[in-house]
């Protein structure tokens, strides 16, 4: 017969304790549903820390910048080794094929020496060292094993070259992949914070922005601009141009720019080739210290680490692609957001 057990009763110690955790979830509940929610920025707040994400955004665009010049130098001169040691791979088959048809016709007439019987079944590097070997030679045949050891070395020194750079190459395409991820990065974060503004913000910030565009984009007053070189005049020109063009990362024209993309792209107008960074540009000129010495067309750099460059356009002015979200403008040299360093005179 199955007996009937009476259900264990849970202790008054499991009651107390269940009850306590029972109460303390429903008052965290509580907390959590009257806790203030986080502070929302401002608009003015978003847009100060958004200006300051574009700025480094432009900052690791000038190194993504540089690694995709140093990947594209890179490839050509794989390239041309390569070719370099195609052909000299070639030139070597025919020596050593020259070689073998003067041991074959020796070998006809029955007259075919150790030297060349030695050369035909190994390396012939060490010929020349050994005075019994070169006595055994004609001039001929001296010059063509010279010629031979010539071409191997040679084709081992391309060959370790190469092997070097694209080693190079390698690690500088995984330096460009960090780089275009951290701006990639600093532009998605922008992104957010604009997002969370409401609409009429979003709307009253792209007012402010097209304002500033459009103002900076128009006439201003550049002073005397007679005293640049025609050169440096020719490229000025060829920035003015494009004023309004949309400013985007890593862009060099002729639709969008970037700082170093516009500059470069102008002294190109101009027929004259500089490098596509701000920091490489820095090398391609006299220095110009002092703003009050500058000239129209003078290239001129800010910020401590030269991630920025312009033109000078004069009175104080200068024409550049600030950031994301702008276009090609006219801009106080006071206002760029960073210190100016110099100026170069290309």
């Amino acid at each position: 017969m199955a007996s009937h057990r009476r259900p264990k009763q849970p202790s008054r110690t499991r009651v107390t304790v269940l009850t306590t955790a029972a109460a303390a979830a429903v008052a965290l509940s509580a907390q959590a549903a009257n806790a203030a929610p986080s502070e929302k920025l401002s608009k003015d707040e978003v847009k100060t820390k958004v200006d300051k994400l574009y700025e480094e955004a432009e900052q690791a665009t000038e190194k993504l910048n540089g690694a995709t010049e140093k990947q594209e130098k890179l490839q050509k001169e794989i390239s041309t080794i390569q070719d370099n040691v195609a052909r000299g791979q070639e030139e070597l088959n025919e020596l050593r094929d020259s070689m073998g048809l003067a041991a074959a016709a020796q070998y006809r007439t029955g007259t075919i020496d150790s030297s060349l019987q030695l050369f035909l079944s190994s390396n012939p590097d060490d010929y020349l060292d050994k005075a019994s070997t070169a006595d055994q030679l004609s001039a001929q045949q001296v010059e063509s094993l010279k010629k031979i050891q010539e071409k191997q070395r040679e084709l081992a020194q391309d060959r370790a070259e190469a092997s070097d750079k694209l080693k190079d190459l390698a690690s500088t395409r995984t330096e460009l992949g960090k780089k275009k991820k951290e701006v990639q990065g600093k532009l998605a974060e922008a992104q957010k914070l604009l997002n969370s503004l409401t609409a009429k913000e979003k709307a009253e910030l792209a007012a402010e922005q097209d304002r500033a565009n459009r103002s900076s984009s128009e006439r201003v007053d550049l002073g005397d601009t007679g005293s640049a070189s025609s050169r440096a005049a020719a490229a000025f020109a060829a920035a003015q141009s494009k004023l309004g063009t949309p400013y985007v990362y890593g862009a060099t024209g002729p639709s969008s720019f970037d700082c170093s993309g516009l500059t470069s792209w102008a002294y190109a107008q101009a027929g004259v080739g500089i490098p596509r960074t701000s920091e490489s540009q820095t090398t391609i000129g006299t220095k110009i210290y002092s703003s009050s010495q500058l000239q129209v067309g003078d290239l001129v750099f800010f910020f401590n680490d030269l991630h920025h460059v312009g033109l000078y356009a004069g009175n104080g002015q200068i024409i550049h692609a600030p950031r994301t979200g702008t276009v090609v403008r006219y801009e106080s040299m006071s206002t760029i957001g960073g210190p100016f360093m110099f100026g170069v005179r290309v």
